[in-house]
């Protein structure tokens, strides 16, 4: 049984996470726009072994939307006052998508004062947006689908024009296969939303323009990476991240397997098997 509560940072925000479980603390992050309730097919396997905490980052979900903090760095300071106000020691942490590069921020800056135990990745590349001098070898490796400035800059308009479901699922819709419903996808929509589009915009411009590539080798935990064939990220850009970093792995879902960007919610108990035998190994 999940129960929600709230935490402030050290700037005054005041975060909202849902918890339940016992035993190692487990960090739950979801990607951009995402709430906790992306989690849900988690919570039941996951509170077995560990006591879970899946916040609602700053403007998402629950959580309080101040006008400013929309950068990855923010919320990489977010989670460092939450483990910090929660005194977490320890504790692995699962992040999907935009949180990877949370937590690749949260490294670079807190990882010596309060490190991860073991880290999940959830099919998030390294550097989103193409630099003109790049070898298609660098573009795939980085997993830039982006390819230029102004590619990036007609989706943050997009995003800051979205009004809708409607509009939102059609920036989204095409990261989930045909195995989900509409319905599911609506509802996920609505959650969504809850994060205000210029927040959205704001925070997806600072994501994409960001590269982690120098980082990667400096990350010393045990992590395993989780990409799917569906995926709009290239394979070779998940590869290279278990390949640069010291001790990380690369798991693979197929098409059949639910293997989208979305592969946690596609096909939960698969995901959970594989990550928390990783986590309790």
């Amino acid at each position: 049984m999940m129960k929600r509560k709230t935490v402030m940072t050290r700037d005054g925000v005041e975060l909202s996470y849902l918890t339940g479980g016992q035993g190692r603390p487990v960090l739950l992050l979801g990607g951009w726009s995402q709430t906790a309730t992306v989690w849900a097919g988690q919570f039941a396997d996951f509170c077995q072994s560990h006591t879970v905490y899946a916040l609602d980052n700053r403007g998402h979900g629950e959580s309080q939307k101040p006008s400013d903090g929309y950068r990855i760095q923010r919320f990489a300071k977010d989670l460092f006052d939450v483990a910090e106000a929660l005194d977490l020691h320890d504790f692995d942490a699962v992040g999907h998508s935009l949180s990877v590069a949370m937590l690749w921020a949260y490294q670079d800056m807190f990882g010596t004062d309060r490190p991860a135990r073991r880290l999940v990745f959830i099919d998030e590349p390294a550097a989103l947006m193409a630099r003109p001098s790049w070898t298609e070898q660098e573009i795939q490796e980085a997993g830039s689908i982006h390819p230029t400035l102004e590619a990036l800059d007609e989706m943050v308009r997009t995003i800051r024009q979205t009004r809708s479901i409607e509009d939102h699922l059609a920036i989204i819709g095409g990261m989930f296969s045909s195995r989900v419903s509409d319905a599911t996808l609506r509802e996920l929509a609505a959650e969504n939303l809850k994060l205000p589009r210029d927040h959205a915009a704001d925070l997806i411009e600072n994501l994409m323009v960001q590269d982690w590539r120098a980082l990667l080798p400096n990350i010393p935990q045990p992590t395993l990476v989780f990409t799917g064939e569906l995926s709009w990220h290239p394979l070779a850009s998940q590869r290279f991240i278990a390949d640069t970093m010291p001790n990380a792995s690369l798991e693979v879902f197929s098409e059949a397997e639910g293997g989208s960007h979305f592969l946690m919610f596609e096909n939960p108990s698969l995901f959970n098997k594989k990550a928390l035998s990783f986590l309790n190994g």
